[in-house]
C-alpha cells in the first residue's frame, strides 16, 4: 500500500504480526477504504462458497464505513446469500431504545439491503440471558465467521470485552458482562446516552476467541480519543489490560485508521 503524502511510510511497518495498517487522510475516505476492502473479502467468499457469515460492530465509529458499504455493495454482493451477525447487545434494553444496537444496525445498513438472508440478532431483553447466550452460541458455531467489521474502544476493548473482563481462551462464545465505568463513559462521549447514569450496567457481549476464529477481521477506528487505544494496540504487550492487542496474532487482520486515530503512532 501507498501512503498519503502527509502520512510517514515509517507507520506501515508496524510490529512484527501488527494488523495491516491502512491509513486515511479523512473518516469519509477511511469509511471508503474499508468499504471496499469489505466488498473484496465477500466476493472472494461468496465465489468459492454458497454462502458468507458475517458480524458487524454498531457503534458511532462505524457510521463512514456502514454508509460507504451500503452504497457500493448493493450492486456487488449478492445479499441474499449472507447472513449477518451483531457482536453486542445492552442487557434489558428495549429492541425500540434509540441506543438499542438492534436500531443501530437497522438504521445504518439492515434497512438498506432488503435482500439480505438473515440478521441474528442477540436479544439483550431477554428475562434468560443464560438462555439466549446458549441459543446464540448455537447460531455461532453451525459454520465460520467468514469476516468480522469491529472497531477498538477507548479503553481497548473489541467488542463490550472491556479489560476486567476480556479473556482471550473463553470458553464461552457469548456471556454477559458488567461494563467497566470507561466503557460506560465512551458510550455519553459517543452521544448515545445523556448521562453516565442512563447508560446500562451489563451487557451480552461475543467473546474474543470469536474473533480468534474468524477468517478475516477489518479493524475501523477513527477519531481522535481512540489515539491511545490505537498506539497501545499496535505497541504494548499482548494482554487482555488492551484487549485489542489480540488483534496481533490474528493473520489477516486491517485497521483502518483517520489521521486523527493514527496520531500517536510516531
Amino acid at each position: 500500500m501507498v501512503p498519503p503524502p502527509s502520512m510517514p511510510a515509517s507507520l506501515l511497518s508496524p510490529l512484527p504480526n501488527a494488523p495491516q495498517l491502512n491509513l486515511a487522510e479523512t473518516r469519509a475516505d477511511m469509511g471508503d477504504r474499508a468499504a471496499s476492502h469489505a466488498i473484496q473479502i465477500l466476493q472472494s467468499v461468496l465465489s468459492n462458497q454458497p454462502r458468507a457469515r458475517v458480524m458487524f460492530a454498531c457503534a458511532p465509529s462505524q457510521d463512514e464505513f456502514l454508509a460507504a458499504l451500503v452504497a457500493r455493495s448493493r450492486d456487488a454482493i449478492d445479499w441474499s446469500r449472507v447472513t449477518a451477525f451483531h457482536m453486542d447487545e445492552y442487557v434489558g434494553l428495549a429492541a425500540s431504545h434509540p441506543a438499542c444496537f438492534r436500531q443501530y444496525l437497522h438504521s445504518h445498513l439492515l434497512n438498506h439491503l432488503p435482500s439480505l438472508s438473515a440478521f441474528e440478532l442477540i436479544r439483550g431483553e431477554a428475562s434468560d440471558t443464560d438462555a439466549e447466550c446458549a441459543r446464540y452460541a448455537a447460531m455461532l458455531d453451525e459454520a465460520p465467521l467468514d469476516l468480522i467489521c469491529l472497531g477498538i474502544g477507548e479503553n481497548g476493548h473489541i467488542a463490550f470485552n472491556d479489560p476486567p473482563v476480556a479473556d482471550f481462551a473463553d470458553s464461552h462464545a457469548i456471556k454477559v458482562v458488567q461494563l467497566d465505568l470507561a466503557c460506560r463513559q465512551q458510550q455519553v462521549n459517543d452521544g448515545c446516552f445523556p448521562t453516565l447514569a442512563a447508560v446500562p450496567t451489563h451487557a451480552l457481549t461475543v467473546t474474543i476467541p470469536v474473533f480468534r476464529r474468524a477468517r478475516v477481521l477489518s479493524v475501523v477506528v477513527p477519531g481522535p480519543r481512540k489515539a491511545a487505544a490505537v498506539r497501545a494496540t499496535l505497541h504494548d504487550t499482548v494482554s487482555t489490560a488492551c484487549p485489542a492487542t489480540i488483534l496481533r496474532t490474528h493473520p489477516a487482520a486491517t485497521l483502518f485508521l483517520d489521521q486523527a486515530s493514527a496520531a500517536k503512532l510516531t
